[in-house]
């Protein structure tokens, strides 16, 4: 059923005021701004903003597509002129830029963690080797090859004044 001339201008209306508040920041609970939260908050149909194919193939606006599109054009000015409207929009972005910093500082970690795990190895290894080093000495040192006879002291003559 089409809309009469009244209806359209209400919703219009409602469209309008609902655009100013989204793009003021005014977002609801779980919108964005965006077409979607658009009409939702405007209590009209999204389909409205976009263009229709008649069974023919032929295409014809919608009839709130003026209003999309002036909606998407002002959102981008606002986007180019640096005012972002979404605070979705901000927290992505600040999320972005933390997830980011995260990424780095686990990289530098994983880093670090790897020198770390090559210089213990590196250090058993040296600890090992100094180990059996110590063995093989004591071995040498308990070996029975290791006792070695001391010269006996030769009765002299001693000379001098003790003497």
């Amino acid at each position: 059923m089409p809309l009469t001339t009244e209806q359209r201008r209400r919703n219009e209306t409602s469209i309008r005021a609902a655009m100013d508040r989204l793009l003021l920041g005014q977002l609801p609970a779980r919108g964005g701004c965006d077409l979607k939260t658009l009409a939702r908050e405007a209590g009209v149909a999204r389909t409205g903003f976009y263009a229709r194919t008649d069974p023919q193939g032929n295409q014809r606006p919608g009839p709130y597509q003026h209003l999309a599109e002036e909606f998407q054009r002002r959102l981008a000015d606002l986007r180019e002129a640096g005012t972002v409207s979404d605070p979705r929009e901000l927290q992505i972005t600040r999320l972005k830029a933390e997830n980011a910093k995260l990424r780095e500082r686990v990289r530098e970690r994983d880093a670090r963690i790897t020198e770390l795990t090559e210089f213990k190895e590196r250090a058993l290894s040296q600890l090992a080797a100094q180990h059996e080093e110590i063995l093989r000495l004591r071995q040498r040192a308990d070996s029975p090859n290791n006792v070695r006879t001391l010269p006996t002291a030769r009765k002299s003559r001693i000379t001098g004044p003790c003497g």
